[in-house]
């Protein structure tokens, strides 16, 4: 028997990430952060490289091929803001690819399609002389002007065709990087960047660019109108950023209690930077298609988790099957290196994804019973359950009874969004519970909504469209007769940002909803990330534990170990961790 094919993706840039393909197959992927424990991290890739070789118990020299990614580098062997992993091996072939090529592959690779049609937009991609020199041979596709122009200049947005085999690009637009001497609106990319835009108008209302999704949920506080500017214009078929916008805007953030005083006037301005965004997305997918049509679209690219604008690519039929990436951001580039290396440079046949989107290596007993010290028996109960139908019972009947729970079970998700694998769950409709786990729980804004988590098949009997959506990136309505029962997950404007759940790769959650549907007759689950504000979702058992401790989360589950807090009071917790600004 021939011995596996081992593909190791690594990516370097903020959200850095190591993917590992086994045959074509995703066996472990993580990102750095959930490692480190520091939010986006990124650059040296040791960490991330050496979790996925230990969980799969290898070595390097088992390594077929590993493809590379940084933004604005191409990185060294040896080392990359810090010593590598390969620098004292005998490593395998080490190949670097493009920006927004990674970013295509990643979606190319885990999408149901054997055929598609593939868009990238986001913040800023590769250097154009960077492009050329990893691609030489694309310089056709790169139109002239852009080409003959010396300046700075980096991808902006990419469309393109996969016919089951090779990624050819259809449509390539460059930008030059945006003047960084301005103030409060100087892009931190290029100058006509969807991506950038988002992330100045967020560094504007929060005085933060990192969290752009803050400015999704903020958005249906405002009104609709207040600004009669638009942010975009098309050049032919180039998006461009334009100027006189930025003269309506003199009032950017002075910190959390300057934002609450003026609560109304930075929801106008996220509700206006939204629907900007959404009419951009939708006119550069509706030309793109209009001069490439086809039927299947995979989209990705930081952009592409703008759960709103992906739900009006469907509304307003301009996709007809659409395949949004999970981990769309920089955290998915080492997923589309791992596939490049495979699909194009290997020239091996894609291998049709389940859908799974949960990579992380799975703790066992062994290792949870490590991780609780004598003083965590101390203060906590722990129960031990044999059975998983006798779990579940348990921990649907303490959700009924309006308990909050920390859900970890099995390898963590890849991507920013909590699937049930490390989730924090909740009544959907219990009274105050939603303000009570954003204030002493996730220690955030008031304002931040918290997503559903519902069994597929009833997804239509609760929420207006009932599509599929897995992954926590398309938004739908709660039904009108639904809305006060599920008033912990129904934003302001009676959206919900759905995930459906089947037992396809979620096997556990499936079964857990099941049991709450039958204890209290919802099918639905609150569903945020196990982790609070400022830090990444939890990777391991020790690091859930210290989440439990410093929250007041009432219920942790770790596997088939259940801890819970000695106290039933819902005391708020004032710590060092309440929001002080909203950049805390």
């Amino acid at each position: 028997m021939a011995p596996p094919i081992y593909v190791l993706g690594t990516g370097l840039s903020h959200n850095g990430s190591a993917v590992l393909l086994k045959n074509g197959k995703i066996c472990v992927a993580i990102e750095k952060e959930r490692l480190s424990r520091v939010k986006h991290d990124g650059g040296n890739d040791t960490l991330a490289i050496q979790y996925c070789l230990d969980a799969e118990n290898i070595k390097l020299s088992d390594i077929a091929l590993i493809v590379q990614c940084a933004n604005f580098d191409i990185p060294k062997t040896t080392h990359y803001k810090g010593k590598r992993v390969f620098a004292e091996s005998d490593a395998s072939k080490i190949i670097t690819i493009s920006h927004h090529l990674a970013h295509a592959y990643s979606a190319v690779g885990t999408s149901p399609f054997s055929e598609c049609a593939v868009m990238v937009i986001d913040g800023c991609g590769s250097p154009l002389n960077q492009f050329l020199e990893l691609h030489p041979k694309q310089k056709e596709f790169i139109p002239s002007s852009v080409v003959e122009n010396n300046g700075m200049q980096c991808e902006k947005d990419s469309f393109y065709h996969f016919d089951g085999q090779t990624l050819k690009p259809l449509w390539k637009d460059f930008s030059p990087m945006a003047d960084q001497t301005q103030d409060k609106f100087a892009l931190p990319t290029t100058q006509h960047s969807i991506g950038g835009f988002y992330a100045t108008i967020s560094h504007y209302v929060f005085g933060d660019m990192q969290d752009v999704g803050k400015l999704m949920g903020l958005a249906p506080f405002g009104t609709s109108g207040i600004y009669n500017v638009d942010a975009f214009e098309f050049d032919g078929p180039s998006l461009l950023v334009k100027e006189d916008w930025k003269n309506y805007f003199s009032n950017p953030s002075k910190g959390y209690g300057h934002f609450k005083e003026n609560f109304t006037y930075y929801a106008n301005v996220a509700k206006w930077a939204q629907e900007q965004v959404e009419k951009a997305v939708l006119k550069c997918m509706q030309l793109r298609l209009e001069a490439f049509p086809h039927l299947n679209v995979c989209y990705t690219g930081g952009v592409a988790l703008n759960a709103v604008a992906n739900s009006k690519l469907l509304e307003k039929n301009i996709v007809k099957n659409l395949y949004i990436e999970p981990a769309a951001a920089d955290n998915g580039l080492a997923l589309g290196c791992a596939y490049y290396g495979w699909i194009e440079y290997l020239k091996k046949p894609k291998t049709m994804h389940n859908g799974n989107t949960c990579f992380g290596k799975q703790y066992d007993q062994n290792e949870i019973d490590l991780a609780l010290s004598d003083e965590v028996k101390d203060s906590f109960t722990i129960q031990k359950f044999e059975f998983e139908d006798k779990l579940l019972t348990h921990i649907a009947e303490q959700l009924k009874e309006g308990k909050t729970v920390g859900w970890f079970h099995s390898g963590s998700e890849f991507g920013p969004r909590a699937l049930g694998r490390r989730s924090i769950l909740a009544h959907p409709g219990k009274e105050n519970l939603k303000d009570f786990i954003n204030l002493n729980i996730k220690f955030r804004e008031d304002f931040r909504p918290f997503a559903p988590a519902v069994l597929s098949k009833m997804a239509p009997d609760y929420f207006e469209s009932g599509r599929n959506s897995p992954y926590m990136i398309l938004i739908d309505k709660t039904r009108s007769q639904y809305i006060n029962q599920l008033k912990n997950i129904t934003h302001y404007d009676g959206t919900a940002r759905l995930q459906t759940v089947d037992g396809l790769w979620n096997s556990r959650f499936t079964k857990l909803l099941i049991e709450f549907k039958k204890q209290s007759g919802i099918p639905v689950l609150l569903n945020t990330s196990l982790n609070r504000k400022g830090t990444p979702m939890v990777e391991t058992p020790e690091d859930a534990i210290q989440l439990f401790k410093e929250t007041a989360l009432e219920i942790l589950v770790l596997e088939n170990t259940v801890l819970e807090k000695k106290s039933n009071s819902k005391k708020q917790i004032t710590n060092k961790f309440q929001i002080k600004t909203l950049t805390a």
